[in-house]
């Protein structure tokens, strides 16, 4: 009896491994215990062994390097000194993309203006400061208000009785707009990277309209620009009095470089290591004034004029300044 369940054992296990043999090779790789595909198996035909670096084909050992979240969007200051002859007109562009409006040239620049803005790809300009109301501060605000959207409009607080003025007026009202006083002690708050602060005027009555400009001071890291308007040497003078903070890499000239600003003590103030000159080429006023300019190499600072090179854009990293002297090709 024991020899015959030998014999039964013996006959089972041969037709086993006969049954066994017949089936070929599986080109199915064999599931591990939870029922998941191996792909670690050297089986498995969608995952070609790369013996040279054991990474599968067509895959990269580089990954992006993360960008530093203090860097995504990291845009350049720029100031754009505009070219609108014997008058002013500067256009910021933030480093958080807003804009920033000082001055408008004058009535017959107001086409020029709203062109060049818009080149710049700018449909909402977050603050407009008017430095006060001459002509050739002003002429053409009217027409960047009605063509653009307008968060805040800063003017000094006095009033001229030209049609020029009268026409901001109506463009400041039919937008539904209202002013906010420019004085001193004011800050324009339209980007956190930035530190924008009135320093004049200082006082509430002038003889002359030029000493209610407003004089902005503009700090991006470790630049700064002074943007004086038609501030005289009595504006002048009360800011050094006060103990402001005058010191700026860049100054815009006060007045197109007239002789009644930019006095050799305020100019040891600011200190600048550039100046802009806005200015008309052979301008009935001669300026620059000879005295200015003479005071100004004297400091031995860079200048720069519209006259003479146009439109002039100043680039700032917050560590540096670049400045582009063919800015009035983009005009």
């Amino acid at each position: 009896m024991k020899r015959l369940w030998i014999v039964l054992l013996t006959f089972v296990l041969l037709v086993g491994f006969i049954g066994c043999s017949s089936g070929g090779t599986s080109n199915i790789a064999p599931d591990d215990s939870d029922g998941n595909v191996d792909l670690s198996s050297p089986m498995n035909p969608t995952m070609p062994e790369d013996k040279s670096s054991g990474i599968p084909e067509g895959s990269s050992d580089e990954m992006p390097a993360a960008m530093p979240e203090n860097e995504k969007n990291l845009m350049p200051l720029e100031v754009h000194f505009l070219d609108v002859e014997q008058a002013d007109c500067i256009l910021i562009k933030t480093p958080g993309q807003k804009a920033v409006l000082i001055d408008s040239g004058k009535n017959t620049h107001e086409d020029t203006v709203v062109s060049y803005i818009k080149s710049q790809g700018i449909d909402t300009i977050d603050a407009v400061v008017g430095t006060h109301p001459h002509e050739d501060h002003i002429g053409g605000l009217d027409a960047v208000i009605n063509s653009f959207n307008i968060g805040k409009i800063y003017m000094p607080k006095v009033s001229h009785t030209t049609k020029t003025f009268e026409d901001v007026l109506n463009a400041i009202d039919n937008k539904g707009l209202k002013v906010t006083t420019a004085f001193a002690g004011t800050n324009i708050e339209v980007d956190p990277d930035l530190k924008i602060e009135i320093l004049a005027p200082n006082s509430h009555t002038y003889d002359e309209i030029n000493n209610y400009s407003a004089v902005v001071k503009l700090t991006y890291k470790n630049t700064s620009f002074l943007f004086t308007g038609d501030a005289e040497s009595v504006s002048e003078q009360e800011m050094i009095s006060k103990g402001y903070d005058l010191k700026a890499d860049v100054l815009k000239v006060g007045h197109h470089g007239s002789a009644t600003s930019t006095t050799a003590q305020f100019l040891k103030k600011v200190s600048p290591d550039y100046v802009v000159i806005s200015v008309g080429k052979d301008n009935r006023y001669g300026h620059p004034d000879n005295l200015v300019l003479n005071r100004l190499k004297t400091f031995g600072v860079e200048i720069f004029r519209t006259d003479e090179y146009g439109t002039v854009i100043a680039t700032s990293d917050g560590e540096t300044i670049k400045f582009d002297k063919k800015g009035d090709e983009n005009i």
